[in-house]
């Protein structure tokens, strides 16, 4: 069992969609009155029928006032690293620290290519991203007044002034799958943020030594990698399937993935008001019981975390 001892998180993942603007801020402000912590929104920006994510967060911010925002994930093929860089710290700062910067390496490379950026292969997409965090903590270490410079095979910086730095420790998290990119996440990020639908369960305990292995590589503490999750599913009568049933199924079930698994934040792929209300008012506090609970037992037992 791999508990890493985090504070539950909890949040939203909304569709961006262009065709009612309007409703996608409102689902957003229904996140921060139901009491979660996190609302997230997809990027793809070769997509027509979306809005575009960093117009939306940057909105959103202005329209919330506790929750934090972050995308999930942002496509770095088609946003630069040190662009990217300050527009989250400036972002972060602009709404009083309440920003993260999800991160993936991109994949429908047909479209990303229409847009006018590279096409990379598999392998290539995960260095790109690997020298892109560097670039964008650099970038961020405006405490550094050297310029910042960086030759790399995917990304160059010739002399780069450094700052702005951003109002807290944003936290950059991977949507990541495959051993390559579970590596890049133990060494280099603060968060692991796959989605459910696409995880293979009985690989969960291998993914996550992969992740340990290479944060302790890196000279990292394990803990340091946030476990994440975007999680669907349907309340209502109990089903046969991982979150199918009453909001007291999903308590027990999302408790048990913290505890066997490590996961600590979970952000409900949903568009619908009652959904995003009944996660908040009934899931997250049931979950944070549960594991409340059982943590304390474990902790009277030595030995055990």
């Amino acid at each position: 069992m791999s508990d890493y001892g985090h504070d539950l998180l909890f949040g939203t993942f909304i569709t961006p969609t262009n065709a009612a603007p309007h409703r996608v801020v409102a689902l957003a402000q229904e996140t921060e009155a139901a009491g979660l912590d996190l609302v997230t929104f997809q990027d793809h920006p070769y997509q027509a029928g979306f809005l575009d994510t960093w117009t939306l967060l940057s909105y959103v911010a202005a329209r919330t006032e506790r929750v934090h925002l972050s995308g999930n994930v942002v496509n770095l093929p088609l946003r630069p690293p040190a662009v990217l860089a300050r527009a989250a710290a400036s972002l972060d700062l602009l709404s009083g620290g309440r920003f993260e910067l999800g991160i993936g390496a991109g994949g429908f490379w047909d479209a990303i290519e229409a847009m006018g950026g590279r096409r990379l292969s598999p392998g290539q997409a995960v260095d790109a991203l690997s020298e892109a965090i560097d670039i964008v903590r650099g970038i961020w270490d405006a405490d550094d007044k050297s310029r910042f410079r960086v030759d790399g095979a995917y990304y160059q910086v010739a002399g780069a002034k450094r700052g702005p730095a951003p109002a807290h420790d944003i936290g950059i998290w991977l949507g990541a799958y495959k051993p390559k990119m579970l590596r890049l996440t133990g060494a280099k990020a603060d968060g692991w943020l796959p989605s459910l639908p696409y995880l293979d369960l009985s690989r969960l305990a291998e993914d996550n030594a992969i992740i340990d292995e290479a944060a302790q590589e890196a000279g990292r503490e394990p803990a340091a990698v946030r476990r994440m999750l975007n999680v669907a599913g349907q309340f209502g009568a109990a089903g046969d399937r991982l979150l199918s049933g009453p909001p007291g199924v999903w308590a027990e079930q999302l408790a048990a993935l913290t505890l066997e698994y490590g996961f600590s934040t979970y952000i409900v792929m949903a568009d619908d008001p009652a959904t995003i209300a009944t996660f908040g008012a009934e899931v997250a506090p049931a979950t944070r019981e549960l594991v409340a609970k059982e943590r304390a037992a474990r902790a009277t037992v030595p030995g055990t975390v």
